[in-house]
């Protein structure tokens, strides 16, 4: 067995796994699955935008106490 016989042998693998992955991505029994995936960003968008506000207040009030030390010491 030579080399382009061993690289025939590993590409038609190769092209062999890629069919069987395209397959698998669009079957309809995943569908199901991949939708869930899809929106898994969405799920807690409330419970991070609660937090998100907080942060912004908190920044908010550190600028406040930064400017009111400024004005102290002026």
């Amino acid at each position: 067995m030579d080399m382009g016989t061993l690289r025939g042998i590993i590409t038609g693998l190769l092209l062999i796994g890629f069919i069987g992955l395209v397959c698998w991505a669009y079957s309809k029994r995943r569908k199901p699955d991949f939708d869930e995936a899809a929106n898994l960003p969405f799920a807690d968008d409330d419970e991070h935008s609660a937090r998100d506000t907080g942060a912004h207040r908190d920044d908010a009030r550190r600028d406040q106490a930064r400017q009111e030390q400024g004005d102290r010491d002026s």
